[in-house]
């Protein structure tokens, strides 16, 4: 397929280079023009704004940090909306499902093209790996193309309804997820005070009901900082008052995300928030506060 992808940030340049090894032809632009250096170097097609990038292709993928950044890279001046002959737009960025209606009823209405929200689980690594888990809302008359297209990152590919649906899903997912991060903070903070062999906890419990991804990953960085990181606690906390105010809005008792919201937002008060996700142990052993605040590359 020829196609379009705007946003080349860690995400973005990992999916795009899925793509071109698949064989894909892949028209590319970022903000930051020299982000895209190695991807042109493998065969990339540099842009100098959105609509070039979504002029003359089969359809235009996106990843963008937030619901700002969507709007303005479709509907401001030189967007993807100004392209003629669009048919459809993957958004893999994480926003709000309402947001995501509006901008799809908006994206029909001036140009009858399809917007599918397809966010995205399985980080970085999944994604060099071409296993995320793409959940998908919109109109599903053009979800098998998606799924032609996303097939070169992704392992797992599921329509969930309608539009916002995908970002719903992914609403759920982060429920989980920070949740589960949170009890492992506060499983690695037990274990120390009460003289068990953290080195072995998540060995101990793997195969057990309390076993998962997150267990396995996050108690080894939790008991030892990382040079690197896997993603910014800030970034899950944007998530979680989306997860809030959705809720608000759809009536939904949230009492567990509640107290991680909390959990979260002392973490980032405690100047934690460009910290990888692991540092949330600081809060229960504050004595380690500093050496999460050393800066760590991303990976």
């Amino acid at each position: 397929m020829k196609l379009g992808f705007c946003g080349l940030g860690l995400m973005g340049t990992a999916m795009v280079h899925r793509l071109l090894v698949s064989g894909h032809t892949v028209k590319v632009w970022n903000r930051t023009p020299e982000k895209a250096a190695a991807l042109v170097a493998q065969g990339a097609q540099l842009c100098d704004s959105p609509v070039q990038a979504a002029q003359g292709v089969d359809g235009v993928l996106i990843c963008l940090m937030n619901a700002e950044s969507v709007e303005s890279v479709v509907f401001g001046p030189q967007g993807i909306a100004q392209a003629q002959g669009l048919k459809w737009l993957v958004d893999h960025s994480s926003i709000p499902p309402h947001v995501t209606r509006e901008l799809s009823a908006r994206l029909l209405k001036i140009h009858g093209a399809a917007w599918l929200d397809a966010p995205v689980s399985g980080g970085i690594s999944g994604a060099k790996a071409g296993t995320l888990a793409i959940m998908v809302g919109g109109d599903i008359t053009h979800f098998e193309l998606l799924r032609q297209a996303v097939s070169a990152y992704a392992g797992q590919v599921t329509h969930m309804g309608g539009s916002g649906a995908g970002q719903a899903t992914k609403l759920c997912n982060q429920i989980i997820v920070a949740s589960t991060i949170a009890a492992i903070a506060e499983a690695v903070g037990f274990a120390e005070r009460n003289h068990i062999k953290t080195d072995k906890l998540a060995a101990a419990l793997s195969g057990g009901w309390a076993d998962s991804q997150p267990l396995q990953v996050f108690v080894p960085r939790m008991l030892q900082a990382q040079a690197t990181s896997i993603g910014a606690l800030s970034t899950m906390l944007k998530d979680v008052d989306t997860i809030m105010q959705t809720a608000q809005d759809s009536g939904a008792p949230m009492p567990v995300t509640a107290c991680v919201q909390q959990l979260l937002r002392t973490a980032k008060a405690m100047g934690l928030g460009e910290a990888e996700l692991s540092a949330l142990i600081s809060v229960v052993q504050p004595e380690r506060l500093a050496e999460f605040l050393k800066p760590a590359a991303s990976i």
